[in-house]
């Protein structure tokens, strides 16, 4: 590796100062270099050389030159191309923005309308290279970048460049062009692909953003090849059930198997995803409204609770208060009677009024220190028209 970074670096020279690698993938490896010319960052992508031996130098610049007639706002132009000491590069602006793979990491699942704007912006962008017959071939998350909020696709060019060489030279090479776990059925089944294949991958993205997981999954290439071609994507609300129906529907349109029933071309797709996103969303219902009745049993037990509460708060300092020094004597134990409450609203809630007088009986006899006249014997005051005092004295309780 140290030889291959001396030799890149001596060959791009006279062009560019290689820094450092930022990454490295399964066709390419990208270095972060300063353009001696312009005086800017730029990203020099590497062909691996098993790969650039079998696109070769001359295809790859004649199809990376049509890439290169890209100009699209969203689309991560390239600034150059060329063959260096047996190296075939590229060169594209160095985004120091993260990836939507770095964004799905981090939040697994993306909000509703970021989904939908992200979607949106890249079918705006392979609409415009697909009206240039530029197919990309392996739309996924980390061909994907953010640049002052929006996304823009990397990797226009060398897809087509390496499809050009035929599927001959690329098993030999044992590399093959998009990433399973995107690919559309036709691209999995190697025939031949148009616009609608990029749909179908980002569609793939889409479901990704919105579920937190790509629609297909497996152990082995074979495994998702075989979901891709004959098994129906899950309905993205299985994952998230707040997705509302009408992307719903759009997802199982661009995820068809057949390219005839998918979108086409992208402006459709990028008109459905702009539809879905002001599409009217279901409302919450707001919550049924209480019965008064209901209403009024839930006053009864709140009020309830709180005389509770107070009466037997007030008892306890009493208790604690009246004693040997207090106005009855050491040998007399305070007597107290709970009487009997009225109801004053509808006759169906008396069953409250005399559970709260058994409720204030139970509680204040637990208190020691105090006697409390049983409630049988201050059950006959009920609707009594007697005066306290003279309750008082029948009971002897004061």
């Amino acid at each position: 590796m140290p030889d291959t970074l001396a030799r890149l670096t001596a060959a791009l020279a006279d062009r560019y100062a290689i820094e450092r690698e930022l990454g490295s993938g399964g066709m390419a490896t990208v270095y972060l270099a300063e353009d001696l010319k312009h005086h800017r960052k730029v990203a020099v992508k590497v062909l691996r050389p098993e790969l650039a031996a079998a696109v070769g130098p001359e295809r790859f610049l004649r199809e990376i030159e049509v890439a290169a007639q890209l100009h699209h706002p969203h689309i991560l132009p390239l600034y150059d191309s060329g063959d260096a000491d047996g190296f075939l590069y590229y060169v594209m602006p160095y985004v120091e923005g993260e990836t939507l793979r770095d964004r799905l990491e981090r939040e697994k699942q993306l909000p509703l309308d970021d989904s939908l704007q992200i979607a949106r912006e890249i079918a705006d962008a392979l609409g415009s290279a697909h009206s240039h017959d530029v197919v990309h071939r392996d739309i996924k998350p980390e061909n994907i970048l953010f640049e002052e909020g929006h996304a823009v696709v990397a990797d226009f060019g060398i897809a087509r460049a390496i499809s050009a060489a035929g599927s001959e030279q690329l098993t030999e090479t044992g590399m093959s062009v998009g990433t399973p776990v995107y690919m559309s059925p036709e691209q999995a089944s190697g025939g031949a692909v148009d616009g609608r294949s990029d749909l179908y991958s980002l569609g793939c993205v889409l479901y990704e953003m919105l579920g937190g997981e790509p629609p297909f999954t497996g152990p082995t290439v074979e495994s998702l090849f075989h979901q891709h071609l004959t098994v129906q994507a899950p309905p993205i609300s299985n994952l998230r059930p707040t997705v509302p129906p009408s992307v719903v529907a759009v997802l199982d349109r661009v995820l068809a198997k057949a390219p005839a029933d998918r979108f086409s071309p992208a402006a459709q797709f990028a008109e459905a995803l702009s539809a879905a996103q002001t599409a009217p969303r279901p409302v919450e219902p707001l919550p049924a409204p209480v019965p008064a009745s209901v209403r009024r049993k839930r006053n009864v037990i709140a009020y309830a609770a709180i005389a509770i509460l107070a009466i037997i708060g007030a008892v306890t300092v009493i208790s604690r208060t009246v004693g040997p020094t207090g106005s009855a004597t050491a040998a007399e134990t305070p007597k107290l009677a709970v009487l009997p409450f009225d109801n004053l609203g509808s006759s169906e809630d008396d069953y409250f009024a005399d559970g709260i007088t058994e409720e204030i009986t139970s509680r204040i006899a637990e208190i020691s220190g105090l006697h409390v006249i049983s409630r049988t014997s201050a059950i006959q005051y009920k609707n009594h028209n007697k005066t306290l005092r003279e309750i008082g004295e029948e009971l002897r309780v004061w």
